[in-house]
């Protein structure tokens, strides 16, 4: 069976068991609910004109109105493109022309701030708050006949960034949807009965994949939290809602174990008893159940993913056996690419390559078996919309190049060394890529050329000034320029690509033979001035 008609079997199935409720006020959808929403959006496209194969962009918080949505798009047979609601206004309406979008589903909030006018293409506009309400009457299960679409046919374009200039829509065929939500269930991620609360972004492929499609397609029952959560919100949704698996990225983990954990061990009562062995093992112990107390009670395994966990957080978890692991994917792959359970984790790793793809490395020009990362197989995407350049750099006779560069154990066991590409993952799990910052920051007068980073959980930017703008400045006029171009440029970026700093630097960039930064070497070889 592929995604839908998995689909149409779990509504079915489970059409009496909870499918979505909202965290905050309790609203409820059963499976039979769920199933005659999407039937009343299903006649809403009909009453617009889709056709299969037509492009409906969706964008809004995290909601079952937007779960609704994205689910029905899928099942009608047209293609959902998923936007981030955090992007820049004009990166929205950017995404909504290229995609060739011909209906937008949004949050009244978020309409407000979009030129409708600039929309070329599309023929209605809908507000997610104010869609159809479920029906009241008996809704007859044998409605529950979904379209009929081809593993090859694409369902989903994923801009994994927001800018209008250079947009890379990542096309994803059906067959990448159902081999990700497939290889879940084999790990049992999810099932019948088990809860969920989703955390992550829905309209990322790792949130889409894990806390919507799969939970989904086996009668399990989401909670939607709706809002970015601040701890006490969280702890106390963890507490009532009391997931299986939480899926979430490293640094949300590496908060609790730093700020709450470790400072407790580094007391000195504490302290001294961790040096008797027995005791360390009974201390151990009740740290662990502490945690998966806090984790809601039911938890199997804390799913992470986007980046690498911090060593020490990653070996203090492994010393008190606490359920967790690392894996690796990309948008490109719907996303999963590695994977392992946590009782066979390995540490320093990102697990080891599903079914349904191969992996090799590409070690030439790397010493050491070292090199990038590339796969091939039924996750893989179609290439990016519209972008035959962009998708010919990185698709090369079927295999995929990630830009990632690792190597393989023994067992097969990937390793990640480094990132050819220097996406930054948020705590809130955004995808924040550089270059689209620095792109908009080259465009300001006054800068050569520029490059963010991360530090300390904040974006900083160092610009080299042109020479005109050093010419007419001393040390203080700089500085003050610097202070007006970071307005400048907050102003057209998305809110989680606000950059805390812009410092100015006294040398151009060292750059590699193909004119690219050295970015390795920055911020420490930097001299400002």
């Amino acid at each position: 069976m592929n995604l839908i008609k998995l689909f149409e079997k779990s509504f079915k199935e489970n059409r009496a068991l909870p499918a979505l409720t909202d965290y905050l006020s309790g609203k409820t959808y059963s499976y039979l609910q769920l199933a005659a929403k999407v039937d009343n959006i299903h006649s809403l496209l009909r009453e617009s004109g889709v056709v299969k194969g037509e492009k409906v962009a969706l964008v809004g918080k995290n909601s079952i109105d937007w779960i609704c949505t994205y689910i029905s798009v899928l099942t009608y047979g047209a293609t959902v493109v998923p936007i981030l609601p955090d992007f820049n206004p004009l990166d929205m309406v950017g995404i909504i022309n290229h995609s060739d979008s011909v209906i937008l589903f949004a949050d009244k909030s978020l309409l407000e701030k979009m030129s409708v006018s600039d929309m070329k293409n599309v023929r209605h506009i809908y507000c997610l708050e104010e869609m159809p309400a479920v029906p009241t009457d008996n809704f007859d299960i044998e409605s529950i006949c979904y379209a009929d679409v081809d593993d090859e046919d694409p369902v989903i374009i994923s801009y994994t960034s927001g800018t209008t200039g250079n947009s890379k829509g990542v096309t994803l065929p059906l067959r990448s949807l159902t081999d990700n939500v497939t290889f879940a269930l084999s790990q049992n991620f999810h099932f019948k009965t088990s809860r969920v609360l989703a955390l992550l972004p829905l309209a990322h492929a790792y949130g889409c994949a894990f806390d919507m499609l799969t939970p989904l397609s086996t009668g399990s029952h989401i909670f939607v939290l709706g809002k970015i959560p601040t701890p006490k919100i969280l702890i106390d949704a963890l507490g009532q809602v009391g997931p299986s698996l939480i899926c979430t990225v490293p640094l949300v983990m590496e908060k609790i174990v730093h700020k709450n954990i470790m400072p407790r061990l580094e007391k000195g009562p504490v302290k001294f008893l961790l040096k008797i062995p027995v005791l360390k093992g009974m201390i151990y112990r009740k740290i662990r159940s502490q945690m998966l107390d806090t984790f809601g009670g039911n938890l199997i395994e804390v799913n992470m993913g986007g980046a690498a966990l911090a060593p020490d957080v990653e070996e203090f978890l492994k010393r008190i056996k606490f359920p967790f692991t690392v894996g690796y994917g990309m948008t490109e792959c719907g996303p999963i690419i590695c994977y392992e359970n946590w009782y066979r984790f390995k540490s320093g790793s990102c697990g080891r390559i599903v079914p349904y793809l191969d992996i090799r490395i590409d070690t030439d020009g790397y010493e050491d078996g070292t090199g990038e990362v590339c796969v091939k197989g039924s996750h893989v995407m179609l290439g990016y919309y519209k972008n035959p350049e962009a998708t010919a750099a990185v698709l090369k006779d079927g295999w995929l190049h990630t830009g990632d560069i690792g190597y393989l154990g023994k067992d097969k066991t990937l390793y990640l060394r480094g990132r050819c590409k220097s996406m930054i993952l948020t705590s809130a799990g955004q995808n924040i890529y550089p270059e689209e910052i620095e792109g908009k920051l080259n465009n300001l007068d006054g800068v050569a050329e520029s490059l963010v980073y991360e530090q300390d959980g904040k974006l900083i930017a160092l610009v080299v000034p042109d020479q005109e703008m050093i010419k007419n400045n001393d040390s203080e006029g700089i500085k003050a320029y610097m202070k007006g171009l970071l307005s400048k440029l907050n102003a057209i970026v998305a809110p989680f690509e606000k950059i805390a700093e812009i410092k100015a630097c006294s040398e151009p960039f060292e750059k590699t033979p193909k004119q690219s930064i050295k970015r390795f070497l920055y911020p420490k070889k930097a001299k400002f001035l």
